[in-house]
Parts: C-alpha cells; structure tokens; sequence
C-alpha cells in the first residue's frame, strides 16, 4: 500500500498517522480534522485524503461536499466513447444499442440502433444533441407516438437540469442551454418548470416506417465517467415487439441494391 512496514496490527483499517502518510499531510493535522478543529481543508487537500482512503466517486464528492468545496467533476466530456463501454457496445447482438453523452451527443451505435433511430454520427454543430433535435426539428419527433412527446420532452429539460446542476464548470452544458433557451420556446417553458432527474430503465414506443409501432425498454448503463452512458434497447420475449426488431434486423442486414 506504499507504507512502510510496521508492527503487526490487531484490527483492520488504516491507522491516523497511516492515512496522513499517504495523503501527505501530518498526523497532527488529519487528527484535527477528524475532531472538527482548525482550519478547513484546502480542495486539494481533501482530493489528497479521498485519494488515500481510496474513497468512489459518491464518497469522494461526499467529503468534497463535508468541506465546503465543490467536488471536481469527474471526467471531462469528450467526442470518443470510453474504451470500457465501447467493449460492451460491441459484445451486444440482437438489441438496438449506442453509446451517449450527457448532453445527448451519439458517440457510437451498433447497426441495428442505425435502422431504429437513423444513422446520428451524419449531425453537425448543435444539432449532434438528441435534446436540441428534438426542441429545434419538430419532424424528428415522428419516430415517437405523438401522446409521448409532452413525457419525452420533460424527460429531456429534466436530464439536461441535472447535467447543468453539477457543481463545477460546464461550458458546453452552458451553452446547449443558451442555445435551446434562445430558439425554442417549448424548451424554455419547461426549463422555468425546475425539475430535474437523471434517465432510468424505462419504456419506450416507437413508430417505425417499416416495421409499425415498437415498444422496448429502455436500459442505460452509466459508465464510471458520468459524462456518457450505454444505452440498450430490448423487447419482451415472444412478443410482437421482438418479431419486429427481428425484422428490423433482418432488413438492417440485408444487402443494398
């Protein structure tokens, strides 16, 4: 564990003078810090005492939060899927599947989410959101029953308010925002709302222009770096839903021309 040896212990866990070794700071002050006396910690302090209690992501934002610092975020958003989900995506035959960011960018679909949803990796600019097709491009929404479409646009504010929330900076969420809030007076209404809520297993239906009305649930794997998630799309079996995302997949796998 990078210490040095020592007597041996009668109880598990790592002694005070220990955890101040690996955090580098004196036994005095951590002991200090314990019992609530002295000066609060600097950030980098507590992401040094997080790092030696070898604390996860809650825990260490829980300390972040106990010091009064905000806790860093824990990854920057970036244009390629993580190595890990990628793997995932890969193994996953049968079921429409992608990789998404936070802000509702496509990073990578497998084919058979190409022939749900369309090919996603052909948008530019803003419109490579999901959130902002769907404010900005009301044809995008076809794809979706039309009773679902006040739901499906809460459901997106709700999980845009909880990315733009975290503590911390966040130019990009900032300026989708803006963006949204500028063009689409649906989304502003519902922005005004203040509800907030990260995606779920849920349930989504469908209107496909070749295989009719779909309903697959919906399940999201989010990934260590809470900037991007897997998203898996699965029928009930033996039912209709999954003869036609059979059949989807055939056509998806059929020749052109």
């Amino acid at each position: 564990m990078g210490l040095p040896a020592g007597r041996r212990r009668r109880t598990r866990g790592l002694r005070r003078e220990e955890v101040a070794a690996r955090a580098h700071i004196s036994t005095d002050f951590y002991t200090r810090l314990e019992q609530r006396r002295g000066a609060r910690p600097s950030a980098s302090t507590v992401a040094s005492l997080a790092l030696a209690l070898r604390l996860d992501e809650i825990e260490r934002d829980h300390l972040f939060a106990l010091a009064g610092h905000n806790a860093p975020p824990t990854a920057l958003r970036r244009d390629e899927p993580s190595p890990g989900l990628l793997r995932v995506l890969e193994q996953i035959e049968g079921s429409p599947a992608m990789i998404v960011s936070d802000l509702g960018v496509t990073l990578r679909q497998n084919e058979l989410a190409k022939a749900l949803l369309g090919d996603h990796s052909v948008f530019t600019g803003p419109s490579r959101s999901m959130i902002y097709r769907w404010f900005t491009e009301p044809d995008r929404r076809a794809l979706h029953p039309t009773e679902d479409h006040e739901v499906r646009a809460r459901q997106h504010v709700a999980s845009l308010r909880a990315v733009h929330g975290r503590p911390g900076p966040d130019p990009e969420a900032d300026e989708l925002v803006a963006t949204l809030l500028a063009e689409s007076d649906e989304f502003a209404t519902l922005w005004d709302r203040h509800e907030v809520g990260r995606r779920t297993a849920l349930e989504k239906r469908f209107v496909h222009p070749l295989v009719g009305e779909l309903t697959l649930d919906c399940q999201n794997l989010v990934s260590q770096n809470v900037s991007e998630r897997l998203v898996v799309f699965s029928a009930a079996p033996g039912s209709v839903d999954e003869a036609r995302l059979r059949m989807l997949a055939e056509l998806a796998a059929a020749p052109v021309g």
